[in-house]
């Protein structure tokens, strides 16, 4: 019945962060008309967490080595945070150019898409 998922990121320069996952992340994409750019993305899982109340969504995204994507993305000239050692992986946020961050991480936790 579903077939897959559509994240939205919301940000103050749009087409910045579309050139960032075009050029920076090298994500492959389609152009649904007007440089209003789709892009594809790794398989993905989903967790439900306990919130007091609703509507309040996350996304991250999951590497196998999130020192070795730091140091890419400082080659890249992009800025990520210093690395930080969670009791579910170890993460960073990567800071997008129209002025959003997105947390990278790389899990600890098992996964339904296979070994970490």
């Amino acid at each position: 019945m579903i077939r897959g998922a559509h994240v939205i990121i919301y940000s103050e320069d749009a087409t910045a962060d579309r050139d960032f996952f075009r050029d920076v992340m090298e994500y492959p994409y389609v152009d649904a008309g007007h440089d209003w750019l789709i892009f594809a993305l790794p398989p993905a899982e989903l967790a439900v967490h306990p919130a007091d109340a609703g509507d309040r969504h996350e996304l991250y995204l999951m590497c196998d080595d999130v020192g070795a994507f730091v140091r890419q993305m400082s080659e890249r000239g992009v800025a990520c945070s210093e690395l930080k050692a969670e009791r579910w992986g170890t993460l960073t946020r990567v800071s997008l150019p129209g002025g959003g961050s997105l947390g990278v991480y790389q899990p600890t936790h098992p996964s339904p898409l296979g070994p970490n």
